[in-house]
Protein backbone atom coordinates (compact mmCIF):
# COMPACT_ATOMS: atom_id res chain seq x y z
CA UNK A 1 0.00 0.00 0.00
CA UNK A 2 1.08 3.62 -0.96
CA UNK A 3 -0.15 6.85 0.57
CA UNK A 4 -1.08 9.82 -1.36
CA UNK A 5 -2.01 13.41 -0.43
CA UNK A 6 -5.44 14.05 -0.53
CA UNK A 7 -6.75 17.31 -1.16
CA UNK A 8 -9.93 17.53 1.17
CA UNK A 9 -8.69 14.49 3.78
CA UNK A 10 -5.10 14.55 4.81
CA UNK A 11 -3.92 11.47 2.55
CA UNK A 12 -5.58 8.37 1.99
CA UNK A 13 -4.30 5.04 0.55
CA UNK A 14 -4.46 3.03 -2.77
CA UNK A 15 -3.20 0.21 -3.68
CA UNK A 16 -0.04 -0.11 -6.14
CA UNK A 17 -1.04 -1.94 -9.65
CA UNK A 18 1.25 -5.04 -10.63
CA UNK A 19 2.63 -4.37 -13.86
CA UNK A 20 1.64 -7.81 -15.95
CA UNK A 21 4.55 -9.93 -17.26
CA UNK A 22 6.58 -8.61 -20.25
CA UNK A 23 6.04 -10.66 -23.02
CA UNK A 24 8.73 -11.90 -24.88
CA UNK A 25 8.51 -13.87 -28.62
CA UNK A 26 11.23 -16.75 -29.14
CA UNK A 27 10.89 -19.12 -31.89
CA UNK A 28 12.22 -22.89 -31.56
CA UNK A 29 13.38 -24.31 -34.91
CA UNK A 30 15.12 -27.17 -36.87
CA UNK A 31 14.71 -29.80 -38.89
CA UNK A 32 12.11 -32.83 -38.88
CA UNK A 33 12.31 -34.53 -35.34
CA UNK A 34 14.90 -32.78 -34.10
CA UNK A 35 12.49 -32.40 -30.70
CA UNK A 36 10.70 -29.21 -31.08
CA UNK A 37 7.56 -30.19 -30.56
CA UNK A 38 8.51 -31.93 -27.66
CA UNK A 39 10.64 -28.70 -26.12
CA UNK A 40 7.48 -26.81 -25.90
CA UNK A 41 5.20 -29.30 -24.93
CA UNK A 42 7.78 -29.69 -21.94
CA UNK A 43 8.17 -26.74 -20.80
CA UNK A 44 4.74 -24.47 -21.68
CA UNK A 45 2.85 -23.64 -18.55
CA UNK A 46 -0.60 -24.28 -20.43
CA UNK A 47 -1.54 -26.67 -23.05
CA UNK A 48 0.41 -25.95 -26.21
CA UNK A 49 -1.60 -25.78 -29.37
CA UNK A 50 -0.05 -28.29 -31.85
CA UNK A 51 -0.76 -28.07 -35.62
CA UNK A 52 0.62 -32.59 -35.79
CA UNK A 53 -0.67 -34.54 -38.53
CA UNK A 54 -0.46 -38.19 -39.20
CA UNK A 55 3.00 -39.08 -41.07
CA UNK A 56 1.62 -40.62 -44.21
CA UNK A 57 2.93 -43.13 -46.65
CA UNK A 58 3.32 -40.23 -49.39
CA UNK A 59 5.44 -38.22 -46.51
CA UNK A 60 7.05 -40.98 -45.27
CA UNK A 61 8.97 -41.54 -48.57
CA UNK A 62 9.65 -37.39 -48.77
CA UNK A 63 10.73 -37.14 -44.68
CA UNK A 64 14.22 -38.94 -43.18
CA UNK A 65 12.48 -41.88 -40.43
CA UNK A 66 15.70 -43.66 -40.30
CA UNK A 67 16.67 -42.13 -36.67
CA UNK A 68 13.05 -41.66 -35.68
CA UNK A 69 11.19 -44.88 -36.51
CA UNK A 70 8.61 -44.02 -34.26
CA UNK A 71 7.46 -41.19 -35.08
CA UNK A 72 3.99 -41.20 -36.33
CA UNK A 73 2.89 -37.29 -36.70
CA UNK A 74 4.86 -34.35 -37.82
CA UNK A 75 3.73 -30.61 -37.57
CA UNK A 76 2.68 -28.76 -40.00
CA UNK A 77 2.30 -24.89 -39.37
CA UNK A 78 3.31 -24.18 -35.98
CA UNK A 79 3.74 -25.33 -32.11
CA UNK A 80 2.68 -22.91 -29.26
CA UNK A 81 3.25 -22.85 -25.67
CA UNK A 82 4.06 -20.01 -23.01
CA UNK A 83 5.86 -20.38 -19.75
CA UNK A 84 6.03 -17.37 -17.01
CA UNK A 85 9.84 -17.27 -16.16
CA UNK A 86 9.18 -14.89 -12.98
CA UNK A 87 6.93 -11.71 -12.58
CA UNK A 88 8.69 -9.83 -14.69
CA UNK A 89 9.01 -12.38 -17.67
CA UNK A 90 6.45 -14.69 -20.13
CA UNK A 91 7.99 -16.29 -22.90
CA UNK A 92 5.34 -16.88 -25.87
CA UNK A 93 6.98 -19.97 -27.74
CA UNK A 94 6.24 -20.52 -31.24
CA UNK A 95 7.71 -23.87 -33.05
CA UNK A 96 8.47 -23.98 -36.82
CA UNK A 97 7.23 -27.08 -39.20
CA UNK A 98 10.83 -28.75 -39.68
CA UNK A 99 10.07 -30.07 -43.38
CA UNK A 100 11.52 -27.76 -46.11
CA UNK A 101 8.17 -27.70 -47.90
CA UNK A 102 6.80 -25.92 -44.97
CA UNK A 103 9.60 -23.53 -45.26
CA UNK A 104 7.64 -20.77 -46.63
CA UNK A 105 5.63 -20.34 -43.13
CA UNK A 106 8.69 -19.52 -41.54
CA UNK A 107 8.81 -15.61 -42.07
CA UNK A 108 5.13 -15.18 -40.38
CA UNK A 109 6.05 -17.66 -37.42
CA UNK A 110 9.29 -15.81 -36.92
CA UNK A 111 7.37 -12.02 -37.15
CA UNK A 112 8.11 -10.32 -34.30
CA UNK A 113 10.42 -13.01 -32.58
CA UNK A 114 12.99 -11.26 -30.26
CA UNK A 115 15.33 -14.51 -30.70
CA UNK A 116 15.67 -18.20 -31.77
CA UNK A 117 16.88 -21.69 -30.51
CA UNK A 118 17.75 -24.06 -33.31
CA UNK A 119 17.35 -27.44 -31.85
CA UNK A 120 20.18 -29.70 -33.45
CA UNK A 121 20.16 -33.60 -33.68
CA UNK A 122 24.14 -34.78 -34.10
CA UNK A 123 22.93 -37.69 -36.07
CA UNK A 124 21.93 -35.50 -38.79
CA UNK A 125 23.42 -32.32 -38.65
CA UNK A 126 22.64 -31.62 -42.27
CA UNK A 127 18.96 -31.04 -41.52
CA UNK A 128 19.81 -28.18 -39.64
CA UNK A 129 21.80 -26.01 -42.17
CA UNK A 130 18.55 -24.76 -43.09
CA UNK A 131 17.52 -23.08 -39.65
CA UNK A 132 21.06 -21.75 -39.07
CA UNK A 133 21.51 -20.08 -42.48
CA UNK A 134 17.69 -18.74 -41.79
CA UNK A 135 18.12 -16.89 -38.38
CA UNK A 136 21.95 -16.02 -39.38
CA UNK A 137 20.39 -14.23 -42.72
CA UNK A 138 17.50 -12.55 -40.93
CA UNK A 139 20.24 -11.05 -38.34
CA UNK A 140 17.89 -12.48 -35.76
CA UNK A 141 19.86 -13.39 -32.61
CA UNK A 142 20.09 -17.42 -31.82
CA UNK A 143 21.49 -20.36 -30.03
CA UNK A 144 21.99 -23.77 -31.16
CA UNK A 145 20.62 -26.41 -28.70
CA UNK A 146 22.13 -29.73 -29.29
CA UNK A 147 19.04 -32.26 -28.11
CA UNK A 148 20.84 -35.18 -26.18
CA UNK A 149 18.50 -38.07 -27.63
CA UNK A 150 19.20 -41.14 -25.52
CA UNK A 151 21.87 -39.00 -23.05
CA UNK A 152 24.38 -39.04 -25.58
CA UNK A 153 25.26 -36.63 -27.98
CA UNK A 154 27.19 -38.30 -31.56
CA UNK A 155 30.29 -35.15 -31.97
CA UNK A 156 31.52 -32.97 -29.60
CA UNK A 157 30.56 -28.86 -29.67
CA UNK A 158 33.19 -28.00 -31.28
CA UNK A 159 32.57 -30.54 -33.69
CA UNK A 160 29.44 -29.46 -34.07
CA UNK A 161 29.97 -25.50 -34.24
CA UNK A 162 32.86 -25.95 -37.10
CA UNK A 163 30.09 -28.55 -38.90
CA UNK A 164 27.61 -25.86 -38.74
CA UNK A 165 29.66 -23.24 -39.50
CA UNK A 166 28.58 -20.80 -36.89
CA UNK A 167 30.25 -18.13 -35.34
CA UNK A 168 31.81 -18.26 -32.04
CA UNK A 169 29.59 -15.05 -30.83
CA UNK A 170 26.69 -17.78 -31.12
CA UNK A 171 25.87 -20.01 -28.10
CA UNK A 172 26.06 -23.64 -27.84
CA UNK A 173 24.47 -25.81 -25.80
CA UNK A 174 23.32 -29.80 -25.48
CA UNK A 175 19.93 -30.04 -23.78
CA UNK A 176 17.17 -32.33 -23.39
CA UNK A 177 13.93 -31.31 -25.28
CA UNK A 178 12.08 -33.57 -22.64
CA UNK A 179 13.30 -32.08 -19.65
CA UNK A 180 11.39 -28.85 -18.34
CA UNK A 181 14.34 -27.16 -16.46
CA UNK A 182 16.70 -28.34 -19.39
CA UNK A 183 14.61 -26.40 -21.88
CA UNK A 184 14.05 -23.55 -19.65
CA UNK A 185 18.38 -23.06 -19.22
CA UNK A 186 18.22 -23.23 -23.04
CA UNK A 187 15.65 -20.78 -24.01
CA UNK A 188 17.21 -18.08 -21.33
CA UNK A 189 20.71 -18.60 -23.35
CA UNK A 190 18.81 -17.30 -25.77
CA UNK A 191 17.44 -14.67 -24.12
CA UNK A 192 20.13 -13.01 -22.82
CA UNK A 193 21.63 -13.24 -26.27
CA UNK A 194 19.32 -11.47 -27.96
CA UNK A 195 18.94 -8.85 -24.73
CA UNK A 196 22.74 -8.32 -25.45
CA UNK A 197 22.20 -7.83 -28.98
CA UNK A 198 19.55 -5.25 -28.28
CA UNK A 199 21.68 -3.70 -25.54
CA UNK A 200 24.69 -3.41 -27.97
CA UNK A 201 22.52 -2.06 -30.60
CA UNK A 202 21.20 0.76 -28.12
CA UNK A 203 24.63 1.50 -27.08
CA UNK A 204 25.89 2.37 -30.57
Amino acid sequence: MVSVPSPTHGTHSVTAVEQPPLPVKLVIAGGFGVGKTTAVGSISEIRPLTTEAAITEVAAGVDDLTHTPGKTTTTVAMDFGCITIDPTLKLYLFGTPGQDRFGFMWDDVVEGALGGLVIVDTRRLDDCYAAVDYFEHKGIPFAVAVNAFDGEIHHQLDEVRWALDVSDHVPLVVFDARNTGSVRDALLVVLEVALSRAEGGAAG
